[in-house]
């Protein structure tokens, strides 16, 4: 058998399995719910079931297919993200105006497509298999971009709807945090070469650490709430210049959804903040006022990705079905919050983009952003590795993003 006969029927099953994942996720929800945009970054429900459609149609059924039709020639325009090479697209900000297609439609369409996926998968060449590859790691990434934008829907309704129910706080106690020796000298960073990976995880290069250590845990709540009863939010030498400025032009006070009462907001609904689980919904620039705060810093993403490389990325607390989630009390490596790290998201010597469209993934974005590493209570498990390099702009936090600290030896 050889090796693309043999990966057939994995790549069938993981797209099967993903694609059930997204419609089931959008199940607790009516048309109104998928409809909303609560603020530009963010996009709805709906957009993120038709736009992983649409890649899959783009970039697999219309150039591999012969004779494929498109579902609806509309769609095209309506649910392009960024893809210039695709042509005009209708703006971000308001997706949130898509009062159709419904919500049925697009399951509709869904539909449609996977038929036609299954149908064409058995006669696909290599590089439409990874294609199809590069498309089910996409529809991950928009599962957790689902769950953290209905989170922000639902918080910025009055009534604060829930979207699903979630198990008590456990109330544990939190062990006092250590730090553990980094891996110093020259060490091998990126991705290796066989097995799937985002372009901007390659190639594999040499890197230089200097003696360090990171710590066991992430910062938790109760740690933060430490941090906001000592005035960091008040002490503008904690901040970078650009970071004190956001804090002043938003008033900043707290985390995304907290509040003074001491409960914050979840995909449970509000609930009471479980001190002990690990922080979350904190900007960069606010993991950086703590690191400082704490006589610590940041870890970089050379030294995140060496101290997790013998690690499990598949355990800790990430998505495994459908349903609320939320970060939890222990240490892990993986899961729970994003792991902010001070390292600019820039190209590896050597990158390049692939050729055409696809080509703009990743790299028209190495700018202004900053790496994050590890995985998210809201990351299907299995999507994210040691190598893995998410990005965002240093204000950003309506993620699962928190902090893990590390400091020189």
């Amino acid at each position: 058998m050889n090796q693309q006969s043999a990966t057939i029927p994995t790549v069938l099953e993981r797209l099967r399995s993903t694609r059930a994942l997204t419609l089931a996720l959008a199940e607790p929800l009516s048309d109104a719910d998928a409809t909303i945009q609560p603020f530009d970054d963010a996009s709805p429900a709906k957009w993120h079931l038709a736009h992983t459609t649409w890649f899959f149609e783009t970039f697999v059924l219309r150039d591999h297919q012969r004779g494929y039709r498109p579902f609806d020639e509309r769609f095209a325009y309506l649910f392009n993200s960024y893809y210039e090479t695709e042509g005009e697209r209708h703006p971000r900000p308001r997706r949130g105006m898509l009062s159709r297609p419904t919500l049925d439609e697009v399951r509709s369409w869904r539909t449609h497509v996977d038929a036609a996926l299954e149908q064409i998968l058995p006669t696909l060449g290599r590089s439409a298999i990874e294609l199809v590859e590069l498309g089910i790691h996409h529809e991950q990434q928009h599962q957790e971009l689902f769950l953290t934008d209905i989170l922000a829907t639902f918080a910025a309704n009055p009534v604060e709807p829930a979207y699903g129910s979630l198990a008590p706080n456990n109330g544990s106690d939190v062990a006092a945090m250590t730090f553990r020796e980094g891996r110093s000298g020259i060490v091998q960073a990126g991705a290796r070469a066989l097995g799937f990976a985002f372009d901007a995880e390659r190639p594999r290069h040499d890197v230089l650490l200097h003696p360090h250590a990171i710590a066991d845990r992430l910062v938790t709540n109760g740690e933060w709430r430490d941090f906001m009863e000592n005035g960091g939010y008040r002490d503008p030498a904690l901040w970078l210049s650009e970071g004190w400025a956001w804090v002043c032009r938003e008033r900043v006070t707290a985390p995304l959804y907290w509040r003074e009462d001491g409960t914050s907001f979840t995909l449970g609904g509000r609930r009471d903040i479980d001190w002990a689980a690990p922080v979350s919904h904190v900007s960069y620039f606010e993991a950086d006022a703590f690191a400082r705060w704490a006589g610590a810093r940041l870890p970089t993403e050379f030294e995140w990705e060496a101290f997790a490389a013998d690690k499990d990325a598949s355990a800790g607390n990430q998505l495994d079905e459908a349903g609320a989630v939320a970060p939890r009390a222990g240490e892990r490596l993986f899961g729970d919050v994003w792991n902010w790290t001070q390292s600019a998201f820039a190209p590896y010597p050597g990158f390049k983009t692939a050729n055409g469209a696809v080509g703009e993934y990743n790299g028209k974005f190495m700018c202004g952003q900053f790496v994050l590493k590890g995985a998210s209570c809201a990351t299907p498990r299995g999507h994210s590795r040691a190598s893995y390099r998410n990005f965002f702009p240093p204000h950003s936090r309506w993620q699962f993003t928190g902090v893990r600290l590390a400091r020189d030896c």
